[in-house]
């Protein structure tokens, strides 16, 4: 079963009603990171950026990451 034009249109209407001009950035930015995550949990990189962040968190305080 393949979703044509008129089926998304219908869902892009949806969404529209319920959310509102105003918050539909902010739903799609939701939408997006989701979906960006469940495609690096599906390649196995989930764990690699978790290791990653705690470096980035050290050196923003001023701190070195060696240290």
């Amino acid at each position: 079963m393949r979703i044509g034009p008129w089926e998304i249109a219908l869902i892009l209407v949806i969404i529209l009603i319920i959310f509102g001009v105003g918050r539909l950035p902010q739903v799609g930015g939701a939408i997006g990171k989701a979906i960006r995550q469940f495609r690096k949990a599906q390649r196995g990189e989930f764990e690699e950026d978790e290791k990653e962040e705690p470096k980035s968190k050290n050196t923003s305080d001023g701190q070195s990451a060696k240290s």
